[in-house]
């Protein structure tokens, strides 16, 4: 069983004048430096959380290495795949020193470009409706939690009415209405950025009460301090109580929530893109490349595979991450053993 890191730290000094006793200096941690001992004896999260940073940064440079011709998701190479059947051409689905992962059937474009791409689509969508879920569901179970009566009452009826609707249900009846509304109305791009919006407001606005009703539950407990009451007692506005007194107690559940959060958009995304209400042809996503991949599952199973394990890894790794932050920042709590 692993131990509990001790709370405080003595080091002993030498006094002056020479005297025989010692001077003992206790120094207190605070709950960061706690947090901190704790994620650096957990192996597993520290794992999850140096894949899960080196997936958003290669997610985030997809554009620039695409702009400088590193990764050519959308170039075709016909003179790679075979005239009959369109199968690539050599042994796994056409990999070489050229194309690490092999080649798209069909039109011969590069799958490790395809894939890189496809994942800065999905992660742009899992974080920006992570993003917004976040935002409304904090701002609302704050207020729902600090507030008592007609307020309270009103906010958790509307988070029970949301909480009705199935979200993949809505993502897929409402993709044909809010795509076109995003183009038209918001005059965002047609195609990919008007998909990207529709998911993002959807998964957000479908989303939040979960995380509201966990903030509510914290600030419930909170509004009773003695701290709120000065604050309160000192003639603290809302907004200054709600941001500067409440909020800074409530980053360790947002944090943790965040990383549970966004795998499931992930999963949501590549699931529209698997049922062909997502981002559209030829535009990338893990979830369209699964889509497509699954005629060729027997016959080019390294079309497959490849965009299958990297939906798979990253999923497992920000759910690794997500039960790592839960452990690792309750005060109660300790690593794994």
């Amino acid at each position: 069983m692993t131990s509990t890191p001790p709370v405080a730290a003595v080091s002993q000094t030498a006094p002056e004048g020479g005297s025989d006793q010692a001077k003992t200096a206790i120094h207190g941690r605070s709950r960061g430096q706690l947090a901190l001992a704790r994620l650096r004896r957990d192996k597993v999260t520290l794992t999850a959380l140096v894949i899960c940073a080196a997936l958003l940064l290669v997610a985030a440079i997809s554009p620039v290495l695409s702009h400088w011709g590193v990764i050519d998701p959308l170039r075709n190479n016909p003179h790679l795949v075979t005239e009959v059947g369109s199968l690539p051409n050599g042994p796994g689905g056409g990999m070489s020193w050229q194309h690490w992962m092999g080649v798209e059937p069909g039109t011969g474009r590069d799958l490790l470009s395809r894939i890189v791409a496809g994942l800065t689509i999905s992660l742009t969508v899992a974080v920006l409706a992570s993003l917004l879920t976040v935002v409304m569901g904090t701002c609302l179970g704050i207020i729902a939690g600090i507030s008592k009566g007609k307020t309270d009452w009103a906010i958790s009826r509307l988070m029970d009415i949301v909480l009705s609707f199935p979200q993949l249900l809505m993502l897929l009846s409402l993709a044909p209405i809010l795509v076109g509304v995003m183009h038209q109305r918001l005059h965002l791009p047609e195609g990919t950025p008007s998909q990207i919006g529709f998911m993002v407001l959807v998964l957000g606005c479908f989303g939040w009460p979960q995380i509201a009703r966990i903030v509510r539950g914290q600030v419930l407990s909170l509004r009773e301090q003695e701290f709120i009451e000065a604050a309160r007692s000192l003639g603290a506005r809302r907004a200054q109580l709600y941001f500067k007194e409440i909020l800074p107690h409530l980053w360790a559940p947002i944090l943790v929530y965040v990383t549970l959060v966004m795998p499931q958009y992930i999963a949501a995304e590549a699931t529209l893109g698997f049922l062909g209400v997502g981002i559209q042809a030829p535009t990338p996503s893990l979830g369209s490349l699964l889509n497509d991949s699954v005629t060729y599952a027997v016959v080019d199973p390294a079309y497959f595979i490849f965009p299958g394990a990297t939906l798979a890894v990253v999923v497992l790794a920000f759910n690794l991450l997500g039960d790592g932050l839960r452990d690792v920042l309750d005060p109660k709590g300790g690593t794994r053993a």
